[in-house]
């Protein structure tokens, strides 16, 4: 299933620079950044549950802000602009 993960961490503060740096290797490790915050993953349902665990023992929710969206079998998503995401379905050539 596709995951697209979305956070804003308050970075106010050098803890919330910490924060922000430990939100944004987990999410690196599981999916691809298509934006400065919102990262793409392709995962299993264990996986989605794993990352959303990991996830939540790294922000402050009292400071910051995690969205978890799960994105159904044929949904439709639109790229403008320069970058393109890979698409993990498909063969990838190296």
């Amino acid at each position: 299933m596709l995951v697209v993960v979305c956070y804003d961490v308050n970075t106010e503060s050098s803890a919330g620079r910490r924060r922000l740096r430990r939100v944004a290797k987990v999410c690196e490790s599981t999916g691809q950044r298509v934006q400065k915050s919102v990262f793409e993953c392709q995962v299993s349902l264990m996986q989605m549950e794993e990352l959303e665990r990991k996830l939540l023992a790294e922000i402050d929710p009292r400071e910051d802000n995690l969205r978890l969206y799960r994105l159904k079998q044929g949904c439709e998503v639109r790229e403008h602009g320069t970058f393109r995401a890979t698409n993990f379905e498909e063969p990838l050539v190296l």
